[in-house]
């Protein structure tokens, strides 16, 4: 093929120019015979041009052209020479289109007739050529099924869009999925609602950030030193590491589980699991909880009118931990017990928590190590079990339910003592029975849980005064 037609064909050193009427695709890269016009100024025009083509809503810009093969020859004011540029008449609008029952074929004609006034050589085009010209009114459509089937399509996408994040976050283990359900937060955590743990929360989070930082920082020097062979941690936001702690210590899942719920390693569940046990030990130690004879006289409630000096209410609590598989340990049980002390003010806050000692101590003993009877003092009075026999250990009165010894009855005054005072021990069972809601205290603990065992009972202990209403309260409402 000649350069001449070749010209003829292609402009060149020229910006292409592109019809904007849908599934037409003249350019002015490959069409010199072609012409493309710019929108009129006017606005009504403009809107009726828009309509014509089906684009209302489409934004003109000054490099927006419609063809000229969209508009009869009639249209079109006769130029002056063959290489004239061809302009509209005033006042036309665009009519053929691959929808109308026009076809080009007129306008086909026209343009032929144009070329033939060309001053460029006539030679034969190959057919190569001719079939890459897209005669898009060979086969007429209506583009409303087209257009009606990408909206449909759109809206699909989009709805698809949402279930994939439903599906997502309904499959993340997170505080967020059980924020709408109390039940959820109260099985989850043992808080009463969602808004008594944001509370909660509120109160930690910014220490809780300190401590993360120097952990994390910690964790990654070791790593880096290559003293550590596990896994390197893999790290959750501070409310889900919360979360975590909570479902552990609330219903008792074990670290495989969790990791499969959180989607992390085992590892990095104990190493959360420790990192917060110690973290909320020290938070909520160091609290003072033990409360003065004025303010626990203040909130004494009726119920206790008849023992108007008690102070504390004490008992003992129980724990079972696994016990590490060894030949030397094998005839002393599947696990071993520990015992702590919690003691409760009349009107139910939890005042005293002890540390765990071995299951082998006697009441006394417990009693003694656990440091409570250097706050007692002589103008109070102490509530307590039947076994606790520490008359001779404590220097105030003691409130303990009378027992028979070599007696074959009680007298009448003794029973009657003896009713109200375990009337009264109802409420320090009600609170024991609330910190063993804590599954993981009420099972047997498992040996990856030995080393922070005294962390979190005390940490179950002190919980309490956070996530439910003062005990007596709940008592008179039942």
């Amino acid at each position: 093929m000649s350069s001449e037609t070749f010209k003829y064909l292609r402009r060149e050193g020229s910006s292409s120019l592109y019809c904007c009427v849908p599934f037409c695709k003249m350019s002015s890269r490959y069409n010199s015979v072609i012409s493309f016009h710019s929108f009129p100024m006017n606005e009504e025009m403009r809107k009726k041009w828009l309509q014509n083509i089906r684009r209302e809503n489409y934004n003109v810009t000054v490099n927006t052209r419609v063809c000229s093969r969209h508009f009869t020859s009639d249209d079109f004011i006769k130029p002056s020479t063959p290489t004239a540029r061809r302009l509209l008449k005033k006042g036309v609008e665009p009519t053929l289109f691959l929808w109308s029952d026009s076809t080009s074929a007129t306008k086909r004609i026209g343009l032929w007739k144009k070329r033939r006034d060309s001053p460029f050589k006539k030679e034969h085009v190959p057919k190569f050529f001719q079939h890459q010209e897209h005669d898009y009114c060979s086969s007429p459509v209506q583009d409303d099924v087209a257009l009606d089937q990408t909206e449909h399509l759109r809206k699909e996408v989009e709805r698809l869009k949402r279930r994939v994040a439903e599906l997502a976050f309904l499959q993340r283990f997170s505080l967020d999925r059980f924020a709408a359900s109390d039940d959820d937060i109260r099985f989850y955590t043992r808080f009463a609602t969602y808004n008594h743990l944001m509370a909660f929360w509120r109160l930690i989070e910014p220490a809780s950030h300190s401590m993360l930082r120097l952990t994390r920082a910690r964790a990654a020097t070791t790593s880096e030193d290559g003293s550590s062979g596990s896994t390197s941690c893999q790290y959750l936001q501070p409310m889900d590491e919360f979360f975590l702690f909570m479902v552990h210590l609330s219903v008792g899942l074990t670290e495989r589980d969790l990791a499969h719920r959180f989607n992390i390693h085992q590892s990095s569940v104990i190493q959360i699991i420790t990192r917060w046990a110690s973290f909320l030990y020290a938070i909520l130690g160091s609290v003072r909880i033990w409360m003065s004879e004025e303010a626990v006289k203040a909130h004494m409630p009726k119920e206790f009118q008849d023992y108007p000096d008690t102070h504390v209410v004490i008992d003992r609590i129980e724990l079972r931990c696994q016990s590490p598989s060894s030949l030397l340990l094998q005839g002393e049980g599947s696990h071993c017990t520990y015992l702590g002390l919690i003691g409760m003010a009349p009107h139910g806050a939890v005042t005293f928590v002890s540390s765990v000692y071995p299951g082998s101590v006697s009441d006394k003993e417990l009693l003694k190590q656990s440091g409570i009877v250097s706050l007692l003092k002589p103008e109070m009075a102490i509530m307590v079990n039947k076994g606790f026999f520490i008359d001779d250990l404590v220097p105030c009165k003691v409130y303990r339910p009378a027992y028979l010894l070599k007696r074959e009855q009680m007298p009448a005054d003794e029973v009657r003592e003896t009713q109200s005072i375990s009337r009264l021990r109802v409420h320090i069972e009600r609170l024991m029975g609330r910190v063993m809601q804590h599954k993981l205290l009420e099972t047997v603990m498992p040996l990856s849980d030995t080393g922070t065992i005294n962390q979190l009972y005390t940490v179950a202990c002190l919980l309490i005064n956070y996530q439910n209403g003062p005990l007596l309260n709940a008592w008179a409402n039942d």
